[in-house]
Formats: C-alpha cells, structure tokens, sequence
C-alpha cells in the first residue's frame, strides 16, 4: 500500500514540525480562484451531487496554467466528509479507501460550450493523510506540493484544511528530496531532482525534461513556498543568499536512495493497481487513457473491440507494448 511501510518507520521520519504560518499564506494566496465560466459551471455540478459532504474542489494542470478548460479535460481534486455518503455503492468506497483516488469523468455546459473533466475524489482525512510523511509513495504529497486553485470550500475551516494540507505536502516533499540532493543546493534542485524522482516513481509519458518545464512556469511559487519549508526542516542551513546547505549524514543519504528504488518500484505497481481499478470506477477510462497517451506522445492507440469486452485479459499486451515503445517509463 502507499502508506509507510512496516519496516521503514525507525528509519524514517513518520512527523514533521507543524507547517509554518507563511507556508500556508503562501499557499492559501497561490491558490486564489480565478473565476471561470467553465469551471464554475463544473462547480456547480459538483455541488448538485455531492451537496454538504463536499468540502473542496481543486484544480491543476493545464487549466491552472492559464489554459482553456474547452480544450481537452479539466482536471480536478475533489474533497468529501465522508466516502460513504460520495458513493452510491459499499465496493467503490471500500476501493477509494484502500486504492485512493477514484477518477470520474464529468461533463457539462457552460452556456456557450462543453466542458468536461475528470475529478478525483478523497476525503478530507485521507486527504490529509497522505499528504504527510506517513505516507511512503509520493503520489499524493508530490500532486498537492505543486500549484493548485481552489475552487470551492464549504466553509473557512474547509479551506484552511486545504491550505495546511498544501503547505504539509510541500515539507513532506522537501524532507524526502533533501537526502538527494547535493550538500549545498538551490531552490531549483529541490523542485526539479524532486519531480523527476517522483515522476519515475509512477507510469509517466514525460520525459525528465518535463520537471525543468513544471518548474520554469511557476517559479514564483516554488520560491516562494520553499524557504519556509526549509527553515524548520532539522539539518538546513541557508549558505548565501540563494542557497542552502543540509548536514545529513552518508546514512541518510544511502536509505534515501533505497526508498526512493522502493518508490519507484511500488509506483509502478500502484499505477497499474489503479489502471485496473478504473475499468469499475471510471466510466470511459480506455478512452481516456487513450487520448491522454495520445495527447503527451502523439501515438495514436487503437482500443479494440476485443479490449473493451474484456478489458482485465487484454491490457496487459497493450501496456507491455507500450513500454516497449517509449510510451511511458
């Protein structure tokens, strides 16, 4: 699973210093919505069906990046009490808390246009579970570490929840990359070491560019959310005006680099384990795996008819394929 395994936690750190006050301003003022026809139609939407047990909504990825949410699907986090009331059924409950997230696809109109999107749903205690360094595999601290817009929040409480989940995210991420980065490094080496980490820690189309790319575009955030994750972090020393210096042992530095072999390696399965949850949790998902692949690598994937009846048997020739073909790493 995910969470820290049972072997690690006496080497491992398994609790961080609470998040400093300004690591949550930072990421409280970087996620200020701006509003948009098409998102608020899908907030509405969103609101309609899951009414009070709706906490949050997130976004990222293209849209947040000043992109046109008509072009291609919207991606959203969203944010629930309780699973039980989220799920008509006991089984993808049951799912979403062992194997979170569950992804659904919604669209609808915003007056003039389609909108479409795909949203993953947690609940607000997973959710700040898996943003702390309880949490083993970087699926979920890597996401929330990165720029997001809220949407929505039920309340003040609720958005500060989501803001302290943020800022934990980003020292849960820091604290993991430290032990592999140089002995004096910069802001830039956190953010750019750190996802290409976590990017091969899943089944990712990018290359390891693509964290040079993530970094460049939102280089006031990552400077503005770092330093004061760094100043409570055991170890880190500012050494200049740009740069940093962490006394961690050779110790450290070796586990480091055997948890994040682990990572990887348990990323891989995960993403598979998810892959195959998603044929009973997200209606359209061959589709949507097709047109993403497609989207990222400009390779057309055909979905046959023999996939889709019988989806379980036959991925895994498709996938292995793919791997070969570069399609992912």
């Amino acid at each position: 699973m995910p969470s820290l395994p049972k072997f690690l936690p006496k080497f491992l750190p398994r609790s961080l210093p609470r998040p400093p006050d300004d690591l949550i301003a930072q990421c409280a003022h970087f996620s200020r919505h701006a509003p948009h026809p098409a998102l608020e139609a899908l907030r509405a939407r969103l609101l309609a069906t899951y009414g009070e047990n709706l906490l949050a909504i997130l976004y990222y990825g293209s849209c947040l990046r000043g992109g046109d949410p008509h072009d291609g699907l919207v991606d959203l986090y969203v944010i629930v009490a309780r699973y039980e009331k989220a799920h008509a059924r006991r089984l993808p409950a049951l799912l979403n808390r062992l194997l979170p997230p569950n992804v659904f696809y919604l669209e609808t109109h915003d007056g003039t246009r389609t909108v479409r999107c795909k949203y993953a749903l947690l609940s607000q205690k997973q959710f700040l579970r898996c943003v702390s360094p309880r949490w083993f595999h970087s699926y979920f601290w890597a996401r929330f570490a990165q720029p997001m817009g809220l949407l929505h929040a039920r309340d003040a409480d609720a958005a500060q929840a989501i803001h302290l989940g943020q800022a934990r995210a980003v020292l849960t991420f820091t604290s993991r990359i430290l032990p592999r980065l140089p002995r004096t490094f910069t802001v830039a080496d956190v953010w750019r070491q750190g996802l290409r980490l976590t990017y091969r820690a899943e089944l990712r189309t990018e290359g390891e560019q693509r964290a040079d790319e993530i970094y460049a575009r939102d280089q006031a955030y990552y400077q503005a959310v770092t330093p004061p994750a760094l100043r409570v972090l055991p170890g880190v020393e500012t050494a200049g005006e740009v740069c940093y210096h962490a006394s961690l042992d050779d110790r450290q530095r070796r586990l480091a680099r055997w948890s994040w072999a682990l990572r990887i390696a348990q990323g891989k399965l995960l993403s598979v384990l998810r892959l195959l949850k998603a044929f009973f949790t997200f209606e359209g998902g061959l589709d949507y795996l097709a047109w993403k692949l497609e989207r990222h690598t400009g390779v057309a994937i055909e979905i046959s008819p023999r996939l889709r009846r019988w989806p379980l048997i036959f991925i895994w020739p498709l996938m292995w394929r793919l791997y070969r073909q570069g399609v992912f790493r």
